[in-house]
């Protein structure tokens, strides 16, 4: 049953729908979680601001001195797997709850001139020897590339050698100096994506990278100004989620979120720095396996009378991400042919009440039905769409707050638009 306080608030959106020349998708910042969020917007436009957080690790353990130089970090079988940046060559796998609990993979036939970080694909594990901030002028920036299954005997690495495309100067620089040097990467299902470490602008670029064996050309995709140095990686490709760890000039360490992008547009999307209250940290490598919780490390630190311990961190952002990472992609239907434009849902976030505006155009070119499918992916409604303007009663719906997808289909069962909206 509608009550009289539903219906004016039903009566005015409608209003406004009538008035309103917008009947496009709207372009703004789509996160109820920002400051500016756009209730009204259906495109984000990677313009979403938030407020100022400070975060504490809720987790924090010593390293065993082998690790000291801890630069890249890898969540892997429950186990963190770990490398020093210039003192040895292997790999070191331990509980991420007990690190005096390790084993020790030597890498055989390889140097580490700057190991910064390590990722992996389905096949392989990477590890980026590309560290440049010394004299800036390496020209033998590469990443080594070993098949998992040869992990823990006789394992081989390849060799994939790049130069950066936009890098012209090679005389020597004095150390901390250059933008081409380089602590973090991820590695996508078809490319290997770079991530600056820019010592004079503080700012970071993302170079993309072929990940077969062989020489080849970084090329320069976006810059962004982190106002810091990034110092590792991780993401969720199926997800669009990468996270960046890195510090300020002065050792104060943060992450950075970066979500909600376009294809392979990190910086397209939702930008979010968020500092760690553990000054003088030199945090290196981040990794995480579910988007929401996530293990840091640090290395070693001895200036005067500061001295920091390596150490494991463990950070909880879920606060920060559950809502985002709550709808599960691979449970929504994918678009089949040309999407139907036009279509809107309001309000965005919702309590009581959506009313999915459609053009009367469309109506009157295909027979539509309309779901509703929660975080989960699960169909909570369904019903055929009738007229340009549905409302649908929230109070008959049983959900728990989170962002649901509003699937609009035509009579062959397609699904031909698909609207997010966050319902409280």
């Amino acid at each position: 049953m509608i009550t009289a306080t539903l219906l004016m608030k039903l009566t005015f959106v409608i209003l406004l729908l009538s008035f309103s020349p917008l009947r496009a998708q709207v372009a703004g910042c789509t996160d109820p979680l920002a400051s500016n969020y756009n209730e009204f917007a259906s495109i984000n436009n990677g313009t979403c601001a938030y407020s100022t957080v400070e975060l504490v690790p809720d987790i924090s353990m010593v390293l065993p001195a082998e690790m000291n130089e801890t630069s890249g970090l890898l969540l892997l079988n429950d186990r963190l797997f770990t490398h020093n940046d210039d003192t040895d060559t292997n790999l070191y796998s331990f509980d991420p709850y007990n690190p005096s609990d390790f084993t020790i993979f030597p890498i055989p036939f390889v140097t580490n001139k700057d190991w910064e970080d390590i990722a992996e694909d389905e096949t392989y594990i990477y590890i980026g020897d590309f560290g440049n901030n010394g004299t800036g002028n390496r020209t033998d920036l590469r990443i080594f590339r070993i098949a998992k299954s040869d992990l823990e005997q006789n394992p081989v690495a390849d060799t994939i050698l790049f130069s950066y495309e936009d890098q012209t100067d090679f005389a020597s620089h004095d150390p901390n100096t250059t933008d081409f040097d380089c602590e973090a990467f991820i590695v996508t299902e078809n490319k290997i994506y770079l991530f600056t470490k820019e010592w004079i602008s503080k700012k970071t670029t993302v170079y993309e990278l072929e990940k077969t064996p062989g020489t080849h050309i970084a090329y320069m995709k976006s810059t962004f100004n982190v106002q810091g140095l990034i110092t590792g990686a991780t993401h969720l490709e199926d997800r669009q989620l990468v996270v960046l760890s890195g510090y300020s000039i002065v050792l104060q360490p943060f992450v950075y979120l970066l979500y909600d992008f376009p294809d392979n547009d990190f910086f397209g999307g939702n930008k979010r720095k968020i500092p760690i209250s553990l000054p003088f940290h030199q945090v290196e490598g981040i990794t995480t396996s579910d988007g929401l919780h996530y293990f840091l490390s640090n290395e070693q630190f001895n200036q005067g009378s500061i001295a920091i311990d390596p150490k494991i961190l463990h950070l909880d952002l879920e606060s920060y991400l559950s809502a985002y990472l709550s709808a599960d992609p691979l449970s929504v239907p994918e678009l089949h042919g040309k999407e139907l434009s036009s279509i809107l849902v309001y309000p965005n976030p919702a309590s009581d009440f959506i009313v999915v505006s459609i053009p009367e155009t469309s109506m009157k070119n295909d027979e539509l039905s309309m779901d509703i499918v929660d975080p989960a992916g699960k169909k909570i409604m369904t019903q055929q769409v009738s007229c340009p303007l549905t409302v649908i009663d929230l109070g008959n719906l049983s959900h728990s707050p989170g962002i649901f997808h509003v699937l609009i289909r035509n009579k062959p069962d397609m699904v031909v638009s698909r609207l997010p909206v966050y319902i409280h």
